[in-house]
């Protein structure tokens, strides 16, 4: 069900107060609500930090009149168009129209401004910005002609060498448009210290604690009796032969999950978008929607994690005509391709955030960034070229 435009228009006023100076409770007061109404829009909202005792507004404020300078960045005039075309129910692409700006600023811009309950809000969105730029940079290029390049791909998750390599590629013959990896990782580095700053950490490092198991070995047991298991599966080790997938979930807070499907010989990437819950049904209702239109030659099996999730797997083998195997109890390797997706994902899915604030097109706009982002282990071809060359193999056989 969608927000009421009534519930908006008072949200969205309540904002504007406190972004433009007023007290929580004051701007409560003047937009009818309680505080612990406010208090929750405030924190659903991924709210800043707010100035304390009488003093209202927000605790860092940046005063501009809304010019730049410098021509990439985003004015408070353009985000005002953005969050009235939002409310217009208008999308990516004719927003970018309407501003005049390229597809992909306004695609990030949303996915970076917005707030935590999906609502964009311009005044926020553009103190979020503001803020963010007086923080020190993980890094800085300047006077580098692909700098934009970079660091759009460290946004989306891209390691130094990927990107260094993704520019040799790009421009073979022009040293000025290249760099090192090594250049990169100094550059990423601070001061003399040698360390990485956290939050440049949390970017790109992939390690994450072992799982705990979701269900007990009892029932697990009971549910996989006559299931086929990964000892009955014909060996695909060597990846020459594709269509076999390995699936698991990414789990949130409050049980909220996303699942995820990877090809093992191009390494492309389905994203499930399961909002409301991730039981079997749930599970295997959508499996079934986004594997069903590939072609039987890339859907020739299915390896899973021993959950619950997947207890509806004789209805997915019975409408996939793929048979699902299931891995050894706490043996992830098994997974290996899906194990190393998974770290990947949680650079957009932070471990115990809340998943299911995130919309099916979020979800594959995720899937969609994966599937184009080159690979070391494929010759650098990105996910969407590798499958991609396997459907016309198999057209023109």
């Amino acid at each position: 069900m969608g927000r009421r435009p009534f519930d908006i228009a008072i949200r969205f006023g309540f904002f504007d107060l406190l972004c433009t100076g007023s007290t929580k409770d004051f701007a409560a007061r003047v937009m009818g609500v309680s505080n612990s109404t406010a208090d929750r829009w405030w924190a659903n909202a991924g709210g800043m930090t707010l100035m304390k005792g009488g003093v209202g507004g927000l605790a860092v404020v940046v005063d501009d009149d809304g010019t730049e300078t410098r021509g990439h960045r985003l004015g408070l005039g353009e985000r005002i168009e953005i969050q009235s075309a939002l409310q217009r129910d208008l999308g990516v692409t004719e927003i970018a129209i309407l501003i005049g700006r390229p597809r992909t600023t306004v695609w990030r811009e949303i996915g970076r401004n917005s707030n935590a309950d999906g609502t964009y809000h311009a005044l926020m969105a553009h103190q979020r910005s503001k803020v963010n730029a007086l923080r020190p940079k993980a890094f800085k290029l300047d006077g580098h002609p692909e700098q934009q390049m970079i660091e759009d791909s460290f946004d989306d998750g891209w390691s130094p060498k990927l990107v260094s390599h993704s520019l040799k590629i790009q421009f073979p013959n022009d040293k000025a448009h290249q760099i090192s990896y090594e250049t990169l990782y100094n550059t990423l580095y601070v001061q003399s210290r040698g360390s990485l700053r956290a939050d440049l950490y949390k970017t790109l490092s992939t390690s994450r604690p072992a799982r705990k198991s979701r269900i007990s070995a009892s029932r697990q047991g009971k549910i996989y009796d006559k299931a086929l298991k990964i000892v009955d599966r014909p060996d695909v080790k060597d990846r020459k032969v594709p269509g076999h997938w390995e699936g698991d979930l990414i789990m949130g807070s409050g049980g909220t999950a996303i699942g995820t499907l990877v090809e093992r010989t191009s390494r492309f990437v389905i994203l499930l978008h399961l909002p409301g819950n991730h039981q079997a049904d749930t599970v295997a209702g959508a499996m079934i929607t986004a594997m069903g239109d590939l072609p039987a030659h890339i859907r020739r099996s299915i390896t899973w994690d021993r959950g619950t999730e997947l207890a509806a797997y004789d209805r997915i083998q019975l409408e996939l005509q793929a048979p699902v195997y299931f891995c050894d109890p706490h043996s992830p390797w098994q997974r290996g391709s899906n194990e190393n997706t998974n770290r990947l994902l949680r650079h957009w899915f932070a471990k115990g955030s809340d998943l299911s604030v995130h919309t099916a097109a979020d979800v594959a706009r995720v899937a969609a960034t994966l599937n184009r982002r080159p690979r070391e282990t494929l010759e650098w071809k990105t996910p969407a070229q590798a499958l991609t060359e396997l459907l016309a193999v198999h057209a023109a056989a």
